[in-house]
């Protein structure tokens, strides 16, 4: 079974009918009326917002927005614990040493970089649609906006996730003294 399906239908199982009616209008911005109305189940929900893309396996701030905004706070920690768990392939991922490095790497960065961070992404490769999402999500939060930037762009590259092509990239966007600071 999917985690990330298992994790919407568990989510969905715990709404009442006074919590799905709040969802559906809290969604009326993104979801067309006549679909809203036919809408009965979580389940149903999420699927339309699957489909327009508002919530992902690797996107779920729109969901946990919402989970927020209807006080259920046990079901935004099942979502956090989903993402923390990272329901990604093993072998997927950096091995131990490099992600050490890419933590502290990223830790560097997230403190000396700013306003350039879209640049950073960008030179990285990372989809704009991805950074604007992002944005969108943090909006006055600088130093947030940064942190997911990277932490999706480790989940996008998995295993080939590299301190150096951090560094690389810093460098290519004219960042010398930060990447000197996160080589360090």
């Amino acid at each position: 079974v999917d985690p990330f399906l298992s994790l919407l239908h568990s989510i969905s199982s715990g709404l009442s009918d006074e919590e799905l009616s709040a969802l559906k209008y809290l969604c009326s911005d993104k979801i067309k009326k006549r679909k809203l109305e036919a809408v009965q189940s979580g389940r149903e929900l999420f699927s339309i917002l699957m489909e327009q893309q508002e919530i992902a396996r690797d996107s779920l701030e729109f969901l946990r927005k919402l989970l927020q905004q209807i006080d259920r706070g046990d079901l935004v920690a099942r979502l956090v614990q989903f993402e923390e768990e990272e329901p990604h392939a093993a072998d997927d991922q950096p091995d131990v040493h490099e992600k050490r490095l890419l933590k502290a790497a990223t830790a560097v960065i997230c403190d000396n970089l700013g306003r350039e961070w879209k640049k950073l992404m960008r030179e990285l490769g990372m989809p704009e649609v991805k950074l604007d999402r992002i944005e969108a999500a943090h909006r006055y939060d600088l130093y947030e906006q940064l942190v997911q930037a990277l932490r999706e762009w480790q989940r996008w590259k998995g295993k080939d996730a590299k301190v150096a092509d951090l560094i690389k990239a810093l460098r290519g966007c004219s960042l010398n003294l930060v990447a000197d600071r996160a080589e360090e």
